[in-house]
């Protein structure tokens, strides 16, 4: 099985979002089963800097209504995946990975089509080409288009992701014509969306697949669907939900480096150490009888940090501190900060990106808040279970498929359905009710890192998925 996998962003190489976790994880786990991945990206000046060991392979131009575009495609090979990367002027000349909406359509179509030019040119085929969000979605529109008429790409199937639906490429429309691929003629599509990169992919695909199965039927509803629903329901038996898994090697208290002390579910006790440094990090009383909620986030409308700032003011009289890290918004930064000031005793807001206190955040908070509006699949949940940080979520998308609701004996964490301050301050109020009985406390935490979401377990998912597509096209 070989298999193209496009994105605009990757770890270790460029990260600005949850994509780069999924796409920088699952190639490698997918390799790890015997899958031949190919992972390609733009070519960034951040990743020249970085300093990564790449080589040049190949010259190569895509062509455009005004002219030919020259590329040039450098690879590198880590931990036994292949990563080719599309140098050319639209990528050199965009200093940041996101924002120059014009910059982007062109640097992110002149990549996608240039990745499947460098599989013609080594005469490497591939059996999937799996894209990822509407910056690769080219590739996929591409390829239906052509595959009929031309023998390289006749048995190549397209698999579309989709990791937020609300992302679909606005402001480019212009620049797929540009590259010889016109608006799609579909009746399930609203007119304005046609030629819109994501949309175009959506309904061009073979296959589609998004980041939870809960996320796959919400977004065939109005409420959630940007007006595309009506599509994604008459596709519905071609869309697949997988939820997205964690390096659990990375993420691991047992291991991490950035914790003053390490444990694990056979020994939690150390967790406490991990607490009391983290309040006095923060400047906060160091009182283990005090539970302390973290919340890691974007500040902006998706995360719902309105929410919880609303919540947590109407529980004034409870016993609780609290600690949110992230940057966003400017008017979510603002409420937050007016937060910290009415509460300096027991409120900590940090509006910067810190790895390594967000590690200890995830260690040394009792519970994390994430109250979002809509969650494709969300990892901080997956990410605080492994560290024994129960969740305290929305029940949407990737939250209700990852956390169970608490009960005697089970469940993985809080779940709360309305998206208003009312409902999240009750199932709060519930948390810290249980909390107060240490040992159902520490059963619920032990229960939470009991859990795989491993890149593993997505992996053996998605094999699945291209064994299934690879089986349909073949009786097709």
């Amino acid at each position: 099985m070989k298999v193209l996998f496009l994105a605009a962003e990757a770890t270790p190489f460029v990260k600005v979002g949850g994509l780069a976790d999924v796409a920088g994880e699952l190639p490698r786990a997918l390799t790890a089963l015997g899958v031949d991945v190919r992972l390609c990206l733009p070519f960034y000046p951040s990743i020249r800097k970085a300093g990564f060991e790449t080589r040049p392979i190949l010259d190569l131009s895509v062509r455009r209504r005004d002219g030919e575009i020259p590329a040039s495609v450098h690879q590198l090979e880590r931990q036994g995946l292949c990563v080719d990367f599309i140098d050319s002027e639209p990528v050199r000349s965009d200093t940041s990975i996101y924002g120059n909406t014009r910059q982007e359509g062109k640097k992110f179509t002149l990549t996608s089509l240039a990745a499947l030019q460098t599989c013609r040119a080594l005469d490497w085929k591939p059996d999937i080409v799996h894209a990822n969000d509407w910056h690769t979605a080219a590739a996929i529109v591409w390829l239906t288009r052509n595959r009929e008429s031309d023998f390289f790409w006749q048995d190549a199937i397209g698999l579309f992701s989709i990791h937020n639906l609300a992302y679909m490429g606005a402001g480019t429309e212009n620049v797929l014509t540009d590259f010889g691929l016109p608006p799609v003629k579909d009746s399930r599509l609203p007119d304005w969306s046609r030629h819109r990169p994501l949309a175009m992919a959506l309904s061009q695909a073979d296959w589609l697949s998004t980041v939870s199965p809960s996320y796959a039927g919400e977004i065939q509803t109005a409420e959630f669907g940007y007006g595309l629903e009506t599509l994604l329901r008459a596709r519905r038996k071609r869309l697949v939900g997988i939820v997205n898994g964690i390096d659990t090697q990375v993420w691991n208290p047992a291991l991490d480096e950035a914790l003053p002390v390490n444990y694990s579910a056979d020994d939690l006790a150390p967790r406490r150490e991990v607490k009391r440094a983290l309040q006095e990090q923060l400047g906060l009383a160091a009182d283990e009888a005090v539970p302390l909620l973290g919340m890691v986030t974007r500040l902006d409308q998706q995360k719902g940090v309105d929410l919880a700032l609303e919540a947590l003011e109407l529980l004034g009289e409870e016993s609780w501190q609290f600690v949110l890290l992230g940057t966003g918004a400017e008017a979510y930064e603002r409420q937050a900060q007016d937060f910290g000031e009415a509460f300096p005793e027991r409120v900590r807001v940090v509006l910067r990106f810190d790895a390594p206190l967000a590690r200890r955040i995830y260690a040394g908070s009792d519970a994390l808040l994430v109250p979002s509006r809509y969650e494709p699949c969300g990892l901080t949940q997956l990410i605080a279970m492994r560290y024994g940080c129960v969740p305290v979520v929305r029940e949407t998308g990737g939250l209700k498929d990852t956390v169970t609701p608490y009960g005697r004996d089970r469940g993985t964490g809080f779940l709360f359905k309305s998206a208003d301050a009312q409902s999240l301050a009750a199932v709060v109020r519930e948390a810290l009710g249980v909390y107060r009985d240490s040992t159902k406390w520490k059963r619920l935490q032990l229960r939470c890192m009991a859990q795989d979401h491993s890149w593993q377990i997505t992996a053996r998912q998605y094999l699945q998925l291209y064994e299934r597509a690879a089986a349909d096209r073949s009786h097709a």
